[in-house]
């Protein structure tokens, strides 16, 4: 119900959102008619059509985004020639004439001489309602919102969740706040329509100005300006209090850890979903629930650039060898973030570098991620010998809480344990574990889809080539570019060498997640801390002199402080051309 609330709220803030600039035009040029047979139908077409489209757009890839394509030019079309029959009161004449004359017959009025009687007529009819549906339709279709935190967060979750009612309501309650807030303005513009027509009588000069004013609407969006300008200058106005939104409310958080209920009983938490969607497997034939009847299952959601999954993994290589001879099987589901993390090799080279010998599957389509109902990396689900699953965790830590939830479904399944002792680990590198106290920067993504935070000049240029400059004084958790970059999606890619990110920090550990743009592709880079080498500060991937090499889609350790975790400055340069950077997360 949060999310549900969230989501009209984000909708909401739209109104004062510049990128909705070129779709006012449109909703106001109906201002001085009935609300309930003008008004109202256009932002319901408008709401409908938006929800449904992005849904489409989030779940079903590009041949989506493609037919949206060609459905923008056919709104295009249609708000081009509702522009110009505002404009000209004879065309709108002819063209309306075959809606006049139906009106005429169907209200069976004696009175059919005088035009403007007749076009009130047709106005007040259905014709009127299904015209103006019409338009809504065709400016949903055009409707290009600032993607701010709680979009983002709803097209995430369409993505990972994939398509059901739940993923189209939640973008239709967006939809219907943001018709909430321009019904508000329409309400208001129709009583100032109304009384500038009685005081001044100039309708048919209000008629032509709104006529322009759409046709300049159809030119923004045709020249992008909705997805480019408008929605850079957004970024920096309502994305700050959307995120204060997310962050107050926890939607995330929903679904908490489960603990154990009185006596130490675990509860009964549903039947082994299905592994059936599993596109490959690793170290392993495919398994399924009824191949492991009888044995304790662990299953792992992770993925191989998450720094939280990186941090579990020694304590769930250590209990699959520990445990493995006395029934437990750990299963590896393998479900990406990130499009290179979708390439099988590059999974398999991750489970050889990281030393996992048990079972994993590739889960690309994320179909056991769905069947698990699941929403987090890590997550870990304990299943008993007879198929149920009776325990969860979600996230980091609580580690010795879940190894005693091993022992005691061994020990219902018969096992003896031997050493009930639970395991040591001692990992190094992007493993270690997390700095002690909470790590005060957030995980920050540098793809315009998620971004956040960004404080270059100008803002993020959406899936274009921009020279952009580096913030002078980035606050904390600020972030910009310097050099000339394509911001895409997912991912920033660096187009020339010499460019830079920098990123005003508060944590013991930096990781960033990069990637060369060709595969046997090298990118040397350099890091600076407060503008000076690291030394000692240095991550596993740099050497005390700032200096590494990029020569994988993954994640690199850059920093890890040694003494104070004192605000600090991160800039990392790159010396060749061809990076591709996805997103930092700090320990």
């Amino acid at each position: 119900m949060i999310l549900f609330l969230l989501a009209y709220l984000g909708g909401v803030l739209t109104i004062i959102s510049p990128c909705i600039l070129p779709v006012l035009p449109f909703v106001f040029a109906r201002a001085d008619k009935p609300f309930l047979r003008s008004g109202l139908p256009l932002l319901l077409g408008m709401a409908m059509t938006f929800a449904a489209v992005a849904t489409l757009a989030a779940v079903g890839g590009g041949w989506a985004v493609q037919a949206n394509a060609y459905g923008r030019i056919a709104a295009l079309a249609v708000l081009a020639a509702f522009g110009l029959l505002l404009l000209f009161p004879s065309l709108a004449d002819r063209a309306t004439r075959p809606l006049v004359a139906l009106g005429g017959r169907l209200s069976q009025s004696a009175d059919r001489a005088d035009r403007a009687d007749r076009a009130d007529r047709a106005d007040r009819g259905a014709s009127s309602f299904f015209a103006s549906l019409l338009l809504g339709v065709a400016t949903g279709l055009l409707w290009a919102p600032c993607a701010g935190p709680v979009l983002g967060l709803m097209l995430t979750g369409a993505a990972l969740q994939g398509a059901s009612a739940h993923t189209s309501l939640l973008l239709l309650a967006y939809a219907a706040g943001a018709a909430t807030s321009l019904a508000l303005a329409l309400l208001v513009g129709g009583k100032v329509f109304a009384a500038m027509k009685r005081s001044i009588g100039v309708g048919e000069r209000i008629r032509k100005v709104l006529g322009v004013a759409v046709l300049v609407g159809v030119a923004a969006i045709a020249l992008g300006l909705d997805t480019g300008l408008l929605t850079r200058l957004s970024l920096s106005g309502t994305a700050r209090f959307e995120q204060g939104l997310l962050d107050r409310f926890h939607p995330d958080e929903a679904m908490p850890s489960a603990g154990m209920g009185k006596g130490g009983q675990l509860a009964d938490e549903g039947a082994f979903p299905s592994l059936a969607g599993a596109n490959e497997w690793i170290n392993s034939p495919p398994l399924t629930p009824a191949s492991l009847r009888g044995k304790v299952v662990l299953v792992d959601f992770w993925t191989y650039s998450c720094i939280n999954c990186l941090r579990s993994l020694p304590y769930v290589r250590a209990w699959a060898e520990k445990y493995r001879d006395q029934g437990l099987v750990v299963i590896g589901v393998h479900t990406p973030e990130f499009a290179f993390e979708k390439d099988p090799a590059n999974v398999r080279k991750a489970v050889r570098d990281l030393g996992i010998a048990y079972p994993v599957a590739i889960d690309n389509d994320h179909d056991v991620w769905r069947a698990f109902r699941n929403r987090y990396w890590p997550a870990h689900y304990f299943i008993d010998g007879k198929g149920r699953i009776r325990y969860h965790h979600f996230g980091e830590g609580d580690y010795a809480q879940s190894e005693r939830v091993i022992q005691r479904l061994l020990a219902e399944n018969g096992n003896a344990l031997g050493n009930t002792g639970t395991v040591t680990v001692s990992a190094t590198g992007a493993g270690a574990a997390a700095g002690q106290g909470r790590a005060r920067s957030p995980e920050t993504y540098l793809g315009y889809g998620k971004a956040l935070r960004f404080a270059s000049p100008g803002g993020l240029v959406r899936d274009a080539r921009h020279d952009y400059a580096a913030p002078v004084s980035p606050q904390r958790d600020a972030w910009g570019l310097a050099g000339t970059w394509t911001a895409g999606r997912e991912k920033a890619s660096l187009d020339a060498a010499g460019g830079r990110i920098v990123y005003r920090f508060q944590a013991r550990d930096v990781h960033l997640v990069l990637g060369p743009a060709r595969s046997g592709q090298r990118v040397r880079f350099r890091v600076t801390v407060d503008g000076k080498a690291p030394g000692a500060d240095h991550g596993t991937d740099v050497d005390p002199g700032g200096n590494g090499v990029v020569d994988g889609q993954r994640l690199y350790q850059l920093i890890r402080m040694q003494d104070s975790t004192a605000e600090r400055t991160f800039a990392i340069e790159f010396l060749d051309p061809g990076v591709q950077a996805y997103a930092f997360t700090f320990g």
